[in-house]
């Protein structure tokens, strides 16, 4: 499916490992970007990692050679409007994954992960990888 595609840390995590339906798929994606929680994330994973040095350098060169999407007063906005309508549903999710469905919302952008909890967020465009 072409779109315009932002990644979860999974994502990124299965293109690292050369996961080759996240390759196929992103091959034809019209535009990809990546958020910056997931950077953060991807950078705490490094940090706990045996091989620090070497997952750092490959998180700067992903992070220099993809557009990463910062949060703004607009996400800010999106943020809470999600969280008030998980708290509301009574369906919580991880904290980070609310900063990145609203990244996601506020671009209109399809969000590509293997977190089946990111269903329980309204009108999120969604394409699910399988885990």
């Amino acid at each position: 499916m072409a779109g315009k595609y932002l990644l979860d840390t999974s994502t990124v995590i299965a293109l690292f490992a050369g996961d080759s339906a996240v390759v196929d798929l992103l091959k034809d994606a019209e535009e990809v970007f990546v958020p910056s929680i997931a950077i953060g994330e991807l950078y705490y994973g490094a940090r706990k990692s045996s091989r620090v040095e070497d997952n750092v350098a490959r998180i700067d060169d992903f992070a220099v050679n993809n557009v990463v999407l910062a949060c703004d007063t607009e996400t800010a906005y999106q943020y809470g409007e999600v969280k008030a309508r998980l708290r509301q549903k009574g369906r919580p999710i991880p904290e980070n994954d609310i900063w990145i469905a609203a990244i996601a919302l506020q671009h209109d952008l399809i969000l590509l992960t293997s977190d089946v909890h990111f269903g329980e967020v309204e009108n999120l465009r969604l394409d699910e990888l399988q885990p």
